[in-house]
């Protein structure tokens, strides 16, 4: 993989946007409440608008993306981007910088993310063969942990520094620099299959049916649908907690943001000695399975030597996920037929991400109500059993996907 010019600048568009974006995962919560001094339940629903465009436009993205060249969708989903982040500082420079405004660049910024997230999905297939693709995957996956390892303590380093506001000016140039790897990719950008138009609705039905037929997308949909309600409240609610309930300085609370990019980063270097060594099926269910009790550790968070339940929880639920993830997304794109692609990616985004704006929405008001530390011990203690629908699956009783049927 690494011997392939093109993918590496594919590769290296994700490093700049990954590390960005979680840059700002820490500088945008704490522009709203270091600067606007925003309530927990304003922050929760800062937090739900930037995943609710999965909700609003996810489905029929995926028959828009299958429609078109997907890097342009990508370069042009990452520009707009740019723009929207680089507004915030802009705005706070100006003195004009409010709630409202934040919230309609989250959401926007989240609806060019649906686009870029369908058509990214998509396009692997396009530059590597089907035999590389989990290992293309698992490279990926790399990035995606790397980036959420360095990203937060970057971002609470720049914002002890610089302020906020201005930290989100580095979140700006990633998108644009995904834009400039991007465009440097020296393979042709594939037009669409040429197959009849479909009814934007249609488009949407056999995408969603494609889904339900596939007993394993079923099984993961579910499954990653309730994880990512209940890990969504509890994000929506971190910084406020390290902040405010265990008062952290930003620095700190950025060193165990990325402390979730360790487990991440392990999952990514390890997923294909655990796939050869005990099956790629087992891998996924197992690695959920078997992190899952960490999550209870999380509300345990205190300043002294137990701040290291936060970064327990989070390295083992990161490192579930990425093996889960891994799995997951390698079986969709080898089964599903290339004319199918986009709108199955845009189905399982739909499912699995339009959770989670509920679950921020959810973790900001349950906080407000019953205080935030109580409201972290009721979605983990979801997340320890978001796991139940794989049992009633065939994937504990399979070693590799290739056992399973493209259709069930």
């Amino acid at each position: 993989m690494l011997r392939n010019p093109d993918f590496l600048r594919f590769l290296s568009s994700h490093v700049a946007n990954e590390l960005g974006a979680n840059i700002s995962r820490v500088a945008l919560p704490l522009v709203a409440v270091l600067v606007l001094h925003a309530r927990p339940a304003e922050v929760g629903v800062l937090s739900a608008l930037q995943t609710t465009a999965f909700l609003l436009i996810g489905l029929p993205a995926g028959v828009w993306v299958d429609r078109m060249r997907r890097r342009r969708v990508m370069m042009a989903s990452d520009l707009a981007r740019f723009l929207l982040l680089g507004s915030i500082p802009l705005a706070s420079e100006l003195g004009v910088l409010s709630i409202g405004l934040m919230f309609v660049v989250a959401l926007l910024a989240g609806v060019a993310q649906v686009f870029n997230d369908v058509a990214d999905q998509t396009y692997l297939p396009d530059l590597v063969s089907n035999r590389l693709l989990t290992d293309g995957n698992s490279k990926l996956e790399v990035v995606r942990s790397g980036s959420f390892l360095a990203g937060p303590g970057v971002g609470g380093t720049l914002v002890q520094l610089l302020g906020a506001p201005r930290t989100m000016v580095a979140t700006a140039l990633g998108a644009l620099a995904s834009v400039l790897f991007l465009s440097s990719i020296k393979a042709a950008d594939k037009p669409p299959p040429v197959t009849e138009p479909t009814p934007l609705l249609r488009g949407i039905g056999e995408g969603l049916a494609y889904v339900w037929r596939d007993g394993l997308m079923r099984m993961f949909v579910a499954t990653t649908a309730a994880v990512n309600l209940c890990i969504s409240a509890v994000l929506s609610l971190s910084v406020l907690f390290l902040a405010e309930v265990v008062r952290l300085p930003p620095g700190l609370i950025g060193v165990l943001l990325m402390s979730g990019g360790i487990g991440g980063l392990i999952g990514g270097f390890t997923g294909g000695w655990l796939s050869r060594k005990y099956g790629a099926a087992r891998m996924a269910w197992l690695a959920v399975t078997v992190a899952s009790p960490f999550g209870l550790l999380l509300p345990m968070t205190q300043a002294d030597w137990r701040v290291v339940c936060f970064a327990i929880t989070s390295i083992m639920l990161s490192w579930s996920a990425a093996l889960m993830n891994v799995g997951q997304i390698t079986y969709r794109q080898t089964v599903t037929p290339e004319h199918l692609l986009g709108r199955v990616n845009a189905s399982v985004r739909f499912m699995v991400w339009g959770t989670m704006p509920l679950g921020a929405l959810l973790g900001g008001l349950v906080g407000q109500q019953i205080g935030v530390r109580e409201a972290l011990w009721v979605f983990m203690a979801g997340r320890l059993v978001a796991f139940v629908p794989l049992l009633f699956s065939r994937l504990p009783r399979m070693r590799d996907f290739s056992e399973a049927q493209a259709r069930s």
